[in-house]
């Protein structure tokens, strides 16, 4: 595979153009790295203030009025409420997966038909996640079924 890197003027708009003879698992993976990669959040955890990247968040979840994203290793209190974080998100390839969760797509290994209309979601840290049926359609346009 070659790459190409073109240095631009601030006037012109940037862009990656990914030329391929097939759109694979392996473009796919570029593509979520690249569309999960820019965005910046904050979030509270011991009384300290950290900066975590999208990428590294596999999900968010209101709990009791609170809101956390969850990481390999951590989990962080985060200031915004979940519909703002869809709104955050929903161009960096997340979704509403129920009505109190968001996940990163970018995170999940695998999915699979659960019960009542239902899908779970196994993400990359081995944790599961359930797909209301109300956003199955959601899940299964982002994934091209």
């Amino acid at each position: 595979m070659k790459i190409s890197i073109e240095e631009i003027s601030k006037e012109r708009g940037e862009e990656i153009l990914i030329r391929c003879h097939e759109i694979d698992d392996e473009i796919y993976e570029i593509v979520n790295k690249l569309k999960t990669e820019d965005l910046l959040l904050l979030g509270n955890q011991n009384d300290r203030v950290h900066r975590i990247k999208l990428s590294d968040i596999y999900y968010f979840e209101a709990v009791d009025g609170k809101v956390f994203g969850y990481c390999k290793d951590n989990v962080f209190e985060v200031k915004q409420k979940l519909y703002e974080l869809e709104e955050l998100c929903k161009e960096k390839n997340c979704f509403r997966a129920s009505k109190s969760t968001i996940l990163n797509m970018a995170k999940i290994s695998s999915i699979f038909p659960s019960i009542s209309g239902r899908f779970e979601a196994v993400l990359d840290n081995g944790e599961r996640a359930v797909v209301s049926r109300q956003y199955v359609p959601v899940l299964k346009k982002m994934l091209g079924l």
